[in-house]
C-alpha cells in the first residue's frame, strides 16, 4: 500500500490527486513549490515505474508545469527529481522569479522554510482550482 514518505508529509500540504500522483505544496512561502509523488510503493526512480505509469507521470508533470507557468507567470520553472534526502520518487515543480529570495541559485538549503499562513494557501490555490479541475481531485485541506 502506498504511503507518503514521513519527511514529505511533514514538510508539505497535501493538495489532492491526479490519476497517478499525489500533489503536494511545499510549506515554504518563499516560492510556489509543488511536488508530484506517484502513488506507487517502493519506487525511487522513474524507470522503475511501468511504461504506462511513466507516460502518466510525464503527462501530469507537463500539465502541472503549464498550469503553474501560466497562473504564476514564472520567469523560470525548475522541475527536478533528485531524491538525495528523500528516496521516494517525487518530482519538484518550483516557480522561480528573477527577484525571488534565492535567484539565480537553487532553492535547496538557501533559506529556512517560512510556513504559509492559512489565508496565503487559500489565495495561492484559488486560481489553481479552475485550471487543475479536469482529472484532478482536490483534498480537503487541513490548515
Amino acid at each position: 500500500m502506498f504511503e507518503l514518505h514521513p519527511q514529505l508529509d511533514k514538510d508539505c500540504l497535501v493538495l489532492g490527486d491526479f490519476p497517478l500522483c499525489k500533489l503536494l505544496l511545499s510549506n515554504d512561502s518563499h516560492y510556489p513549490w509543488f511536488i508530484l509523488v506517484p502513488r506507487r510503493e517502493q519506487i525511487t526512480e522513474v524507470f522503475e515505474l511501468d511504461e504506462q505509469d511513466q507516460l502518466q507521470l510525464h503527462r501530469e508533470s507537463l500539465h502541472l508545469s503549464r498550469v503553474l507557468h501560466d497562473v504564476f507567470r514564472a520567469d523560470k520553472l525548475n522541475v527536478a527529481a533528485l531524491g538525495n534526502m528523500v528516496s521516494q520518487l517525487h518530482v519538484h515543480h518550483i516557480v522561480r522569479y528573477r527577484e525571488d529570495a534565492a535567484w539565480p541559485a537553487p532553492v535547496w538549503g538557501k533559506f529556512s522554510a517560512t510556513a504559509y499562513e492559512p489565508a496565503e494557501v487559500l489565495k495561492l490555490l484559488e486560481p489553481l482550482r479552475l485550471r487543475l479541475a479536469e482529472g484532478f481531485k482536490f483534498a480537503e485541506l487541513i490548515l
